[in-house]
C-alpha cells in the first residue's frame, strides 16, 4: 500500500522543521548567554530543552521523508520558512526575558501543532496525527515548566477546530 499525502501536510511538516531548527539555535543562544542567580538551573534546563528539540526535529523531518517530502535542511531555509523569529543576541537579556522568549516560541509551536493535529486527522494520516499529539504533550509540559519559572499560570490551551 502506498502512502498518499496532500501537499498541505507536507508543507505543514516542513514549516515545523524550519521552526524547530530555528528554535534549537535560539535555545543554544540562551544556554550560552544566561547569567544570574538561576544560572545553573537555566543553563541545564536550556540544554535539556535543545536536546529534546533535536529529537522532535528529527522525528518531523523523518516523517516528512516517509511521506515523500523533502525537509528543509539549511539555515537559510529555516529562516525563510519559520514562523518563529530569529533574535540576534545584541544586548544582554535577563533570565526572565530569556524564559519569556522561550514561552512565546513554545506557545507558537503548540498553537501550530493544534492546527497540524486537526489537519492530519482530517486527512486520515494517523501516524502523523499520533506523532503531533505526542509532540504537543511535550511542548505543553515545557510551557508549564517555563511559565511556572516566571510565576505564571500555564499558557491557556486552544481547541482543535
Amino acid at each position: 500500500m502506498t502512502i498518499t499525502q496532500s501537499k498541505t501536510t507536507k508543507t505543514f511538516l516542513n514549516q515545523q522543521v524550519a521552526n524547530y531548527g530555528l528554535f534549537y539555535t535560539k535555545i543554544h543562544q540562551f544556554h550560552w548567554y544566561v547569567k544570574g542567580h538561576n544560572f545553573f538551573a537555566l543553563h541545564e534546563k536550556f540544554e535539556e530543552l535543545y536536546n529534546q528539540v533535536t529529537l522532535i526535529l528529527d522525528d518531523i523531518a523523518e516523517r516528512l521523508l516517509q511521506i515523500n517530502g523533502r525537509p528543509y535542511s539549511t539555515l537559510r531555509e529555516f529562516l525563510e520558512h519559520a514562523t518563529i523569529k530569529e533574535e540576534p543576541y545584541t544586548k544582554p537579556l535577563s533570565e526572565n526575558e530569556m524564559v519569556q522568549a522561550v514561552v512565546d516560541d513554545l506557545e507558537t509551536l503548540r498553537n501550530e501543532l493544534v492546527e497540524g493535529i486537526s489537519l492530519s486527522d482530517k486527512e486520515g494520516d494517523d501516524v502523523t496525527n499520533d506523532m503531533l499529539i505526542a509532540i504537543k504533550g511535550k511542548v505543553d509540559k515545557e510551557l508549564w515548566f517555563f511559565s511556572s519559572f516566571l510565576g505564571k499560570d500555564p499558557v491557556p490551551q486552544i481547541s482543535v477546530k
